[in-house]
């Protein structure tokens, strides 16, 4: 039979195969595969690797690999001591031997059972010298535990909410539903709305003040009064009221109201 070697090396000569192609399709090193097809097994990392080389690389070039791997192992490889033992050896004097049965030791059970032992003594002497401490002589009364005194009634879970402080001014604004006179004075007695007339569906600006005072020639108006709406009494005739934060409109006597402006 042909060399190892220089058959791998004519089969890729012969396809015109470069090694730099054969290294990228098997990922074998290069040095690696001129070592193969020189037969310097001693640049190879070991018997392992060179087999597995040379099946990976001549599956690569359609060769049969068991022969080439066998003839390196009939020539190369040296065999193993395991090999080398005659068949049979030594099966006489195991056979004579009889394996006995492995006995568990019995000391370190025998100490783990005294030792639980011990321990639940112990625990039994302590907990009746326990319960012979805590038994009062004989003639002495046992002191009877007295009721403990009721602690101080509890804070109130919930404190009670604080009122909010009350406003201290109010807001006014006044929308026209038909032809109307109004006259408006705040705290300070200014005029604020001075006997005008609104159409309907007119308002006045938003006015904040202490209070107020209001003239209104007929009851065709909507009071917006610190964010509430209010309308004034239909009496057919002119009306007045005063507004202060967080109350209803009071009526103005007739006198006050015809003293704000001329109606």
């Amino acid at each position: 039979m042909p060399e190892i070697g220089e058959t791998l090396r004519e089969t890729r000569m012969r396809r015109r195969i470069d090694m730099t192609e054969v290294e990228a399709a098997t990922k074998i090193r290069a040095k690696y595969l001129r070592a193969l097809e020189n037969e310097e097994w001693d640049l190879l990392p070991g018997p392992t690797f060179v087999k597995t080389f040379l099946r990976t690389y001549a599956e690569y070039l359609d060769l049969d690999p068991r022969l080439l791997v066998e003839e390196y192992r009939q020539r190369y490889e040296r065999p193993t001591t395991q090999d080398l033992t005659p068949f049979g050896a030594g099966r006489g004097s195991q056979r004579g031997r009889r394996r006995q049965p492995r006995r568990r030791p019995v000391g370190p059970i025998i100490v783990g059972v005294l030792g639980v032992a011990i321990l639940l003594g112990v625990l039994y002497l302590l907990g009746v010298q326990g319960k012979d401490d805590n038994t009062p002589p004989v003639g002495q009364v046992t002191p009877t535990p007295t009721a403990t005194a009721k602690p101080a009634a509890k804070k109130k879970a919930k404190k009670a909410k604080r009122k909010p402080p009350a406003p201290t001014r109010v807001t006014l604004r006044v929308t026209a539903s038909e032809h109307v006179y109004v006259c408006v004075v705040d705290a300070a007695g200014k005029q604020i709305v001075n006997g005008d007339f609104l159409e309907a569906g007119q308002s006045t600006k938003t006015f904040r003040s202490r209070s107020f005072r209001l003239n209104l020639g007929n009851s065709g108006v909507r009071m917006i009064v610190g964010g509430k709406r209010y309308s004034p009494a239909d009496t057919g005739r002119p009306v007045g009221y005063v507004l202060r934060p967080g109350k209803r409109p009071k009526r103005l006597s007739e006198k006050t109201r015809t003293g704000l402006c001329a109606t």
